[in-house]
């Protein structure tokens, strides 16, 4: 078995996290020797190229066996050597073992417990780590596997020293970093007793480490900070908290020698309580002296206020791109407060709030308390934002088509002075400035577009293409069916033809790009207002459609024609029924039984082939359609089996951890010059997601940044003319155009 994991991509092991944002640590990886989700955490180990194993845990490099002596000791030491007999000691995490080797070099000490709530990291510490977690065999070591916090709690005025080796204060590890877990410390100490606690890292954490440094105080009479280096840590420095019980205690002067170190000795004890300018007086008079970064907010200038609705797939670039000015505040509302704040993050100047949009007193009170708002939420609800936006007067910038009820608020948008700016995501969005751009050129040059045809297919990378369908969901997965449902009008030869939704899969056909790809094309939603959109009355061709990978289509017809992608209300579906019994009663099978289903699925269900019926089949009992065991969660308001359908296909279609999206956009012109001469261009966007932890997907970056860049534009006048607008002519999409091409989006032209 190979093993993978996702921070490690093309041979490299990369720290990305938000405890540090813009920067990240890397090392070559030589093999992946353990993967493993724990109770508690991802556990992955490897060998490095150049610093031997390494322990990394969700995702942040804990133990290298070239420099963990550097944290180890330093965080043992400190507290050991400046404590005048330690005899019993405490270390809370630390399931590596570092920490426990270290105390027991002190000859005084007489026992140490460990205290880990994972046992996976000490267990696997004596397989890969041995140098560290060999000591565990020491009889005055104790193991205790459980919580540090009920632990202490249990062991008032117990130990002479604990050690805190916690990984960074994120999540449940966040508490550590809390009052309330350091009062467990104090109590459980004994007079004179000392702690140590790891305490983030200087350049990146200086007001975290303020804050401890100011409480601490208020429960120990000596409080101190101290640093080491360590090549691997983040800014390749880590510090340490440190208090006494002992008032008379001098923390910065060891008492003993501590034999047998590599990093520690008597001068670089004392020389680690003296801290750079910069952090010295941060911690001594609260004064922030770094450089300041980036744009900065001058004396009178004019804030601005963001209120973004919604917090799915593509609302975190978004939502980064528009804080990105420190001129702009920004407020996520979702319904529920928790989900607002996991988008909020650690955003500068962004808060969370809950907010039902059905509730239109509270929709119409915080539309108004906004300068813009950024709708991110299903297009059924644009309408009623924008009516409460004209009442506030508040600018909105939404993703989506400008459908016929939006359209009609044209006039009491003007009336209202506000900006509504529409369909600048991905497509519709980009497609329309790079549309827009080839068809004027050509214009300008007195030629003629005869024949446009534009395709988007929002994918799984091809390794990650791994279901009977082909495809994963990088945004709404109710969208995502609903739109295989649309009627759809086109012209083709100057004839205008439509398709209904019911049969759209049936006019699905092979469309070539490249050799490497084998996608279908399908017409999307009406292409014909854009004869006139996009200025091109000529055309006799007009198509703008949606692309698949092969065989995706006949499948999504199979599971219409059995009534799965149905909106209405179905009463007889509950919780109690297995989805055997649920295709039964869609279908009108003889009995719940498989054979029986095949069977109906077979009358049902026309199939181009014999190879085709077998692997349709087989995917409908992939999805668990057949399943006599497995129970339906019903969903929908009200309940129908479209809804009932995308909870299930939710579940199995994710993304895994390091699995990529794609995107394929491609607009095709053909073009007749004055000279009677003809040429096909091509304008192709190719781009895959990212496979790190924390990246963008491509789908998410394409739709969110589009949308940040036409906030900011709404917010500084670049777009002034009130009224409901899409970006259909070159002076509005030239300017967002290069916009975009700072952020290296772009579409590239070719001649074939």
């Amino acid at each position: 078995m190979v093993l993978t994991h996702p921070t490690i991509v093309d041979g490299w092991f990369r720290e990305i996290s938000p405890q540090w944002p813009g920067q990240a640590m890397s090392l070559k990886v030589r093999q992946i020797l353990h993967v493993e989700q724990s109770k508690y955490q991802d556990v992955l180990i490897f060998e490095s190229e150049t610093y031997g194993n390494v322990l990394v845990l969700d995702g942040a490099i804990q133990v290298t066996e070239r420099d963990e002596f550097s944290y180890q000791e330093m965080i043992s030491h400190l507290p050991l050597a400046s404590h005048p007999n330690p005899k019993k000691v405490l270390v809370i995490g630390g399931g590596d073992g570092g920490v426990v080797r270290e105390a027991l070099k002190h000859d005084t000490v007489e026992q140490v417990v460990l205290c880990d709530i994972d046992e996976a990291v000490i267990r696997l510490s004596k397989i890969y780590l041995p140098h560290m977690a060999s000591i565990y065999e020491d009889k005055r070591v104790t193991v205790f596997i459980g919580d540090g916090f009920q632990f202490l709690k249990d062991h008032t005025e117990s130990y002479d020293v604990i050690i805190t080796d916690s990984s960074d204060p994120v999540g449940p590890a966040h508490t550590l970093f809390e009052k309330p877990y350091f009062q467990l410390l104090h109590d459980a100490l004994r007079e004179g007793g000392a702690i140590a606690t790891q305490g983030e890292c200087l350049w990146l954490h200086l007001p975290l480490i303020k804050e401890l440094n100011t409480f601490t105080k208020t429960l120990f009479p000596v409080v101190e900070y101290a640093y080491t280096t360590i090549p691997t840590y983040p800014s390749g420095q880590i510090g340490f908290v440190l208090c006494s019980k002992d008032p008379q205690r001098n923390m910065r002067v060891p008492v003993r020698e501590v034999p047998n170190c590599k990093y520690w000795n008597k001068e670089i004890h004392q020389a680690a309580f003296t801290l750079p300018e910069f952090g010295r007086i941060k911690l001594a008079e609260d004064k922030d002296i770094q450089p300041l970064l980036g744009k900065q907010l001058s004396a009178n200038a004019k804030t601005s206020k963001v209120l973004l609705l919604g917090s799915g797939y593509v609302a975190q670039p978004a939502a980064d791109f528009i804080i990105r000015s420190p001129a702009n505040e920004l407020t996520i509302a979702c319904r529920t407060l928790e989900t607002a704040q996991k988008l909020a993050g650690d955003l500068p100047r962004t808060s969370a709030i809950s907010l039902d949009v059905n509730n239109t007193e509270a929709l119409e009170a915080a539309v108004a308390a906004h300068d813009v708002v950024v709708s991110l939420i299903p297009y059924t609800y644009h309408a009623t934002v924008i009516k409460a936006a004209i009442k506030g007067k508040t600018h909105v910038v939404t993703t989506s088509y400008v459908s016929a009820a939006m359209r009609e608020l044209d006039a009491e948008a003007k009336e209202a002075g506000i900006i509504v700016m529409n369909e600048i995501g991905l497509d519709p969005g980009i497609d329309h400035l790079y549309a827009v751009k080839t068809i004027s050129e050509v214009h300008a040059k007195g030629g003629k577009i005869k024949e446009f045809l534009s395709y988007c297919g929002g994918l799984p990378a091809p390794a990650a293409a791994s279901n009977p369908l082909g495809y994963k969901f990088s945004w709404s997965s109710r969208g995502v069916l609903l739109a295989l449902l649309n009627n759809a009008s086109f012209y083709a030869g100057g004839q205008k033809k439509d398709v209904s939704g019911k049969e759209l899969m049936s006019h699905a056909a092979s469309y070539y790009i490249s050799p490497a790809y084998a996608f279908v094309a399908y017409p999307n939603r009406d292409s014909t207002p854009f004869k006139e959109f996009y200025n091109i009355p000529e055309a006799e061709t007009i198509v703008r459609g949606t692309l698949r990978y092969q065989g995706f289509p006949e499948f999504i017809a199979a599971l219409v024609k059995l009534g799965y992608m149905s909106e209405i209300p179905t009463e007889w579906l509950s919780k109690e029924m297995t989805w055997a019994q649920v295709t039964q009663k869609a279908t009108g099978a003889a009995d719940d039984s498989e054979s029986a289903l095949i069977a109906k699925v077979k009358e049902l269900v026309t199939f181009p082939s014999a190879s085709e019926e077998s692997r349709i089949i087989s995917g409908l009992k992939w999805i668990g359609l057949f399943s006599q065991k497995e129970v339906v969660v019903p969903k929908g308001s009200p309940i129908n089996l479209l809804d009932t359908l995308c909870g299930r296909l939710e579940s199995l279609m994710k993304y895994a951890p390091g699995e990529q999206d794609f995107v394929m956009l491609q607009h095709k012109f053909v073009v007749e010059w004055k000279d009677g001469s003809v040429d096909t261009i091509t304008s192709t966007l190719e781009d895959y997601g990212s496979p790190l932890v924390g990246g963008y997907s491509s789908m998410a970056k394409l739709v969110g940044v589009p949308c940040g860049i036409a906030v900011q534009f709404v917010i500084d006048g670049k777009i002034n003319t009130p009224g409901v607008h899409a970006p259909y002519n070159e002076e509005l999409c030239a300017p967002l155009r290069e916009a975009l091409e700072a952020e290296g989006i772009t579409m590239t032209e070719r001649v074939l």
